[in-house]
């Protein structure tokens, strides 16, 4: 498995994965056991996030077996509503007794595994490469994760060790924030 930035070429796979995993687009059932993504990210979007090096892809021998979106908050126009969220308790939000607004950061996800690649180490080594492309970017990548969403919060908190840091709620829907050292002797968050 060739874990890598995203290429402008990567894009249209990209979009076909996204939306496979899109909550619309997935029973009550298949959140349940596989999780899911939220949020609009078409081929134009990710072309240019690709071009941004905002994208990480798992690609098995020209075949997309997942991606992980990995976006310095400065570089988010437009952020969706619980990426605004975030960025605007980067104050309340704490990461090593700190502010979050004090540490530099990176947003981490969304991550998507194609159904294929399941259990198989993906999500693992997407999370590992995205640690190695933001060091010297950034001390701690931060993700939102809706709390329905337990799926992806046990592969997150429970399975890569990222710490809670908070929640919000926007409408119905609930969300934690969990972030992870990007240097692995810098410990936990909280």
């Amino acid at each position: 498995m060739d874990y890598r930035f995203a290429a402008t070429a990567d894009a249209p796979a990209m979009a076909e994965l996204f939306e496979a995993n899109h909550h619309d687009a997935l029973t009550e059932r298949a959140r349940a056991q596989q999780g899911f993504v939220q949020g609009g990210l078409d081929a134009d979007t990710l072309r240019s996030m690709a071009e941004e090096r905002s994208f990480l892809v798992a690609d098995d021998d020209g075949r997309l077996a997942g991606l992980l979106g990995l976006v310095s908050p400065e570089n988010m126009t437009g952020p969706p509503p619980p990426a605004k969220a975030v960025l605007d308790a980067q104050d309340s939000l704490r990461w090593q007794g700190q502010p979050l607004r004090a540490t530099p950061w990176l947003f981490y996800g969304p991550v998507v595994v194609a159904a294929a690649y399941r259990g198989k180490g993906v999500a693992r080594g997407l999370f590992t490469a995205a640690l190695h492309a933001a060091s010297g970017r950034a001390d701690v990548m931060v993700a939102f994760i809706e709390l329905a969403n337990r799926p992806s919060w046990r592969v997150h908190v429970d399975g890569f060790g990222m710490s809670p840091m908070g929640e919000f709620t926007i409408g119905d829907r609930a969300y934690g924030v969990v972030g992870a050292s990007v240097t692995p002797s810098a410990g936990s968050g909280a």
